[in-house]
């Protein structure tokens, strides 16, 4: 990958923790092909201006010598640098909707959106496993700029989303979320629970996806 000049290598770094979740500067130098030690140098300068923060590394059983590598990941102001479809306008709408129509309204609303994002990405979800649908979810959700991603999780799948085109819009209307889940259940037929937004605060949007009992005659 040809990153041009420091600010060129600083908003790949950057871009790279949106797509990608937190992430330690070894990984962040395998990504970019660029040295640990310069990529270190702009970790520290984001982390200087606010984009970017340090994480302690999640406690991991058996991780053997030495002390794990700490993670770095998107602040509030990080994100906020990256497009969130007119926020500003769509958080008044809404107000104004639920001033005028109440709760109704704005449920209504979002779930017409939600449909909405349904139809766009629906054709694109398919496969005989819980786990090439959400492979095609996640893909399909990237191109809606989700920047989202797959992790096997117990029994099931985790759709992972690094990024919310209207995160700060939902944190004051959870509708969007609550919406936007049952949407995910429709594409893919089956059940799921969402875990984690980041309009709530966390670091990324989880969606959990169960593997459904195996029965005979029915795809799993």
């Amino acid at each position: 990958m040809k990153i041009d000049g420091e600010c060129g290598t600083r908003d790949a770094v950057a871009r790279q923790v949106l797509r990608s979740g937190p992430q330690t500067a070894v990984a962040l130098a395998g990504a970019l092909g660029v040295s640990p030690a310069a990529i270190r140098r702009h970790l520290d300068a984001l982390v200087a201006e606010g984009v970017l923060v340090e994480r302690e590394p999640r406690p991991v059983a058996q991780r053997g010598r030495g002390r794990p590598a700490r993670a770095y990941a998107l602040t509030d102001e990080g994100r906020a640098r990256f497009p969130h479809a007119y926020d500003d306008l769509a958080s008044t709408a809404l107000r104004y909707l639920n001033e005028t129509g109440g709760a109704d309204a704005v449920a209504a609303f979002a779930a017409h959106r939600a449909d909405r994002l349904a139809e766009a990405i629906a054709p694109q979800v398919s496969g005989h496993t819980i786990a090439e649908r959400a492979e095609r979810l996640a893909g399909a959700l990237s191109a809606e700029g989700y920047a989202a991603s797959t992790a096997p999780s117990g029994v099931g799948v985790q759709v992972c989303q690094h990024h919310c085109p209207v995160a700060h819009v939902a944190a004051e209307f959870p509708e969007l979320c609550e919406a936007e889940t049952r949407a995910f259940e429709r594409v893919l037929g089956t059940y799921v629970q969402r875990l984690a937004t980041i309009a709530h605060g966390d670091g990324v949007c989880t969606t959990h996806v169960p593997q459904p009992p195996s029965r005979q005659g029915r795809n799993a």
